[in-house]
């Protein structure tokens, strides 16, 4: 696929920037957040680990108590699991905000539209 001019070059590095922000929020949060609630999340989510990228990830998954580390060797980790819902989230987050700001710009040309119309009960003779 080939991007055809700034535009989409600018959209593609905003993507990326939005990943890696939520990335550094995710890898923050889960090293702050207690052990129990790691594991809580984990076993809700079927995941093991965050990323695995460090000795300290490998050693937070050898700890896992997810079920799917029982079914399989390896188990899709929760970082990836967080990411693929978060973009859902947004892609829902964003037809709203689309959808709000539409009727906000039909709000105002009806306004403009019907705003100096004269009312026709008035009195014609009447000066303002």
């Amino acid at each position: 696929m080939v991007c055809g001019g700034f535009a989409c070059s600018k959209n593609a590095l905003c993507a990326l920037n939005v990943v890696y922000m939520l990335t550094d929020v995710i890898n923050a949060s889960w090293w702050v957040m207690s052990n129990n609630t790691r594991d809580e999340l984990e076993r809700s989510f079927d995941c093991c680990g965050l990323f695995n990228l460090t000795n300290l990830d490998q050693q937070d998954y050898a700890f896992c108590t997810a079920v799917c580390k029982s079914r399989s060797p390896t188990c899709q980790t929760c970082g990836e699991k967080f990411l693929k819902h978060s973009d859902e989230a947004l892609k829902i987050l964003g037809g709203v905000g689309l959808f709000f700001s539409f009727t906000e710009i039909l709000g105002v040309w009806l306004a403009m539209r019907f705003r100096n119309q004269k009312d026709p009960r008035a009195n014609p003779s009447a000066f303002l």
